[in-house]
């Protein structure tokens, strides 16, 4: 059947579809409930699909919140429920270990309790253990929630992996509406990241003629919308808005199924925060939750735009520049800078070649013949001022001090977080013009002027 853009989640999941784009879109998600008492549909579900030995993993925080509830749920006659609390907390390496390590042999579902690293760990460790994997949210404050990819520290380098979707999502109103007010800011703000990922999306398909899915776009662009209605009404604890900002986060993990990749929902922005997420790490720092720095990276994003679309470029130095180019030198910046993460930084350029001259020379002419089309496409981004508001309305930090990026780390993020992904967005547009450090440089000047 044809794809419309206004079907809503509960018209997708579990359900292929033959898309004007030409391709067909399936949605491995089987069941999503959201509600007051939605925890107690665990049952129906395992019983349905015959289950019989659970495994449910929390933390030391969810523990108490909600896992001793999916224990009892899924405690029926003929199932094993074993409930085990994460020590490794580090959602690395040891984290995996612990997890396959602590696994029943005979486990037949893996459930997740908590929010984006635990969904993460298991996504990855179900997809290892080749068995279902739920997810019980306690909060909304990413959009993982139904993606088919893992993000963790691996080799001291935040990396994307291959992992299971979930067949079913449960959120329980009542413990959504409870979660910390900085972590539902949190989703808002990883929803809000959706104005510039959906741009990079779109600026790659006009300049690298990468696949492009209107339908898909126009789904997650309409959840924005919904999500933007709402949003005023986040603090006053609102059942029904808390269950509609996850309902929002999963359909954006359906979207990224949907076209196999990451594109309707992760862009530079995305790219910003993994790279803080890194550096952050390697110097023993806590960095702000995903969300909230993905908010500030779009604020960054969007006043960049501006100065993109503001002037027309010099395209013979940019040609100049790209012929100029010393991998050497660029290899010697990423390992002063990723530090030990660098080495996977520079695997991943050597295989990708993202800054060689040519494929740098072909998207300059690409930009030269598309400017009018590039400009018009930004000029329908939000303004970053906009965006600041809707943040500070929350309570939730929208300036890079205030997640503990100085001015120093901040001008590093410009230049090279762009070297995180194997991705086209506008910072790489920026780099293969010779503007980013100008531009860059403008952004800073920029946040100096804006009040706390």
């Amino acid at each position: 059947m044809q794809l419309e853009p206004s079907f809503e989640l509960k018209d997708l999941i579990g359900r292929n579809f033959t898309c004007s784009c030409g391709k067909t879109h399936s949605v491995v998600l089987e069941n999503v409930e959201i509600g007051p008492g939605a925890v107690d549909s665990l049952s129906g579900i395992i019983e349905k699909r015959g289950c019989r030995s659970v495994y449910i993993v929390c933390d030391p925080v969810t523990l108490d919140i909600e896992a001793r509830s999916v224990q009892k749920a899924v405690s029926l006659p003929g199932v094993s429920a074993s409930l085990h609390v994460l020590t490794n907390l580090g959602f690395d390496e040891k984290t995996i270990g612990e997890l396959v390590f602590s696994a029943p042999v005979d486990a037949d579902l893996l459930i997740a309790v908590g929010t984006g690293s635990i969904n993460d760990m298991c996504r990855f460790v179900a997809y290892k253990l080749h068995i279902p994997y739920f997810i019980v949210a306690t909060g909304a404050p990413m959009d993982g929630f139904a993606a088919s990819i893992a993000v963790m520290n691996i080799n001291d380098l935040k990396t994307t992996v291959g992992a299971r979707s979930p067949v079913a999502v449960i959120g329980d109103t009542n413990v959504l509406k409870n979660a910390p007010m900085s972590m539902t800011a949190a989703g808002v703000g990883d929803m809000l990241g959706k104005y510039s990922s959906l741009n990079d999306w779109k600026l790659a398909s006009i300049i690298n003629n990468e696949y492009y899915c209107p339908t898909v776009a126009a789904i997650m662009g309409n959840c924005l919308c919904d999500v933007m209605e709402d949003v005023r009404r986040v603090k006053a604890r609102d059942p029904d808005v808390a269950g509609g900002v996850l309902r929002c986060l999963i359909l954006s993990g359906v979207t990224m199924g949907m076209v196999g990749n990451s594109r309707p929902a992760s862009g530079c922005e995305h790219h910003m925060s993994h790279f803080w997420e890194t550096i952050l790490h390697q110097r023993g720092i806590a960095p702000a939750y995903h969300g909230v720095q993905v908010a500030v990276g779009t604020v960054l994003t969007l006043k960049l735009a501006e100065f993109f679309r503001g002037a027309r470029p010099d395209f013979d130095r940019a040609r100049e520049a790209a012929r100029s180019y010393d991998k050497a030198e660029w290899e010697s910046s990423i390992r002063r800078v990723y530090g030990p993460a660098a080495q996977g930084v520079a695997d991943m350029e050597n295989e990708a070649d993202k800054n060689g001259t040519e494929g740098r020379l072909a998207r300059i002419d690409s930009i030269e013949a598309h400017w009018d089309e590039i400009c018009r496409t930004l000029s329908e981004l939000p303004a970053a001022e906009d965006i600041i508001s809707v943040l500070k309305e929350l309570g939730s930090p929208c300036l890079p001090c205030q997640i503990g990026i100085d001015d120093a780390l901040l001008k590093q993020t410009f230049m090279f977080c762009k070297e995180m992904r194997a991705r086209y967005t506008l910072l790489q547009a920026a780099w293969d013009l010779d503007v980013l450090d100008e531009y860059s440089d403008k952004v800073i000047a920029w946040v100096k002027t804006q009040t706390i």
